[in-house]
């Protein structure tokens, strides 16, 4: 731990992660590029479904990443090797075996998921083929979580950005290969999808090769031992809970968004891409945030806890700030470029101010966040995230009837604040917790 925690180290951790979000969308724009170019709509909407549905499925299993990297943070400062190279075994047993049941599973799951979200005669059949292949590239990916987890607390993003730089440069190339070149249609997309996603999880597993060194790694009593398998457990079930309820804020808002009519719903979701550009931009802070803070607590150093917690949230704020000035600048020109829709635009401009407040009103949760991840207190996100999501739906139920879509643009803004007040509540526990085994 003798290495200092310097505004350096925090920029070395959280760009790479920055850049790699930043490629994200590139994807989904090539894939939506190739496949629209058979000339039919209904390839388009078939990919789009069933990439929506695997990643919903998938993301299901986020926890992972979160848990594995807060754990093996805190192993790192403590200098347990053994337990950091078990943590490695643990995710990659839990990633490989959750993926496999989701296969065994895919019949129903895939039925399903269809079922709640129907579509045309001619878009279901495309899409149910799309995710039968793709689907059994499921326990690369669940198991890619627990892999960037560990990554995340070796302070080793510079890795993470190549594997998801190298899958989407393969999954790109060789949508254009198999269906422009050789005419497989939405299968060739999923066949693509499949090759890169495995491609993926056999870089990432030669990129944290260092943690099968020791041996530790099928030491099978330590890395199934009960007290540190159940604690394991615990965290993933707390940080599950409480990346449902998140989700269940956004989704109610695009529901009651809908209660507006298709103008307003359409401009919402326009304005809700700036909270997402927000998300990934701050999640590069948020990670080195796991990182730093997770060894300061393996290390029982409360003032390197500190000091990680300060720095990744003075760039996190630097972050904010200038987004919320781009977005007051360019907000308006950035509605321009996602619709051509006059009325929607209009609508956008409107509520556009709630865009250039909101990165400010939720920095202090998304960094916090990453601090608490870090410090694997998952009670307190669950507990927290509990009591933040009833604040919500209580703002709705006043605020929505009362004010219509600034009622609810507020009612998020109200959550996005509780977030943040409830867990920077919680901090000082979290601190004392390095000055003494809880």
């Amino acid at each position: 731990m003798d290495n200092p925690i310097t505004h350096s180290r925090v920029l070395a951790i959280s760009l790479p992660i920055v850049i790699s979000n930043a490629t994200i969308p590139l994807l989904g724009i090539v894939d939506t590029g190739v496949v629209g170019q058979l000339g039919e709509a209904a390839p388009i909407g078939a990919v789009a479904l069933g990439a929506t549905i695997l990643t919903t499925i998938y993301w299901v299993f986020g926890f992972l990443r979160m848990g594995t990297a807060g754990l093996a943070a805190q192993a790192l400062g403590a200098k347990d090797r053994d337990e950091t190279e078990a943590l490695l075994s643990r995710s990659l047993i839990i990633g490989l075996g959750a993926g496999g049941a989701i296969i065994l599973l895919h019949v129903p799951l895939i039925a399903g998921a269809l079922w709640l979200s129907p579509a045309s005669a001619e878009v279901e059949p495309m899409a149910r083929s799309y995710m039968q292949i793709r689907v059994f590239s499921a326990p690369a990916m669940i198991a890619l979580y627990g892999l960037t987890g560990w990554l995340v607390a070796q302070e080793r993003t510079t890795s993470i950005l190549t594997i998801q730089l190298s899958m989407n440069l393969v999954n790109m190339a060789l949508n254009v290969l198999f269906v422009l070149g050789f005419g497989w249609g939405v299968e060739g997309v999923a066949i693509a999808t499949f090759i890169s996603e495995w491609g993926g999880f056999g870089l990432a597993m030669w990129l944290c090769r260092g943690g099968f060194t020791s041996g530790a790694w099928r030491k099978w009593a330590l890395i199934f031992d009960r007290i540190r398998l159940w604690h394991m457990m615990a965290v993933n079930r707390d940080i599950l809970i409480r990346s449902v309820l998140l989700m269940a804020g956004f989704t109610s808002f695009t529901f009651f968004g809908s209660a507006l009519g298709d103008v307003e719903l359409a401009a919402n979701q326009i304005l809700i891409q700036f909270i997402f550009v927000t998300a990934y931009a701050l999640d590069g802070f948020a990670f080195a945030a796991e990182s730093l803070v997770g060894q300061a607590l393996g290390a029982m150093d409360q003032a390197r806890l500190r000091r990680g917690a300060m720095l990744t949230s003075f760039w996190g704020l630097v972050v904010v700030v200038f987004l919320s000035v781009s977005f007051a600048a360019g907000g308006a020109a950035g509605i321009d470029l996602l619709t051509t829709a006059e009325e929607v635009r209009a609508e956008a401009r409107i509520y556009l101010p709630w865009m250039i407040v909101a990165p400010l009103i939720g920095v202090a949760s998304w960094m916090l966040d990453g601090i608490f991840i870090g410090a694997t207190r998952s009670a307190d996100m669950r507990n927290m995230m509990a009591i933040s999501f009833v604040i919500y739906v209580l703002s709705v139920w006043i605020l929505f009837p009362l004010l219509g879509n600034h009622g609810l643009w507020a009612s998020l803004m109200i959550f996005f604040a509780a977030r943040g007040i409830t867990l920077a509540w919680r901090y000082p526990a979290l601190e004392r917790a390095a000055n003494r085994v809880e």
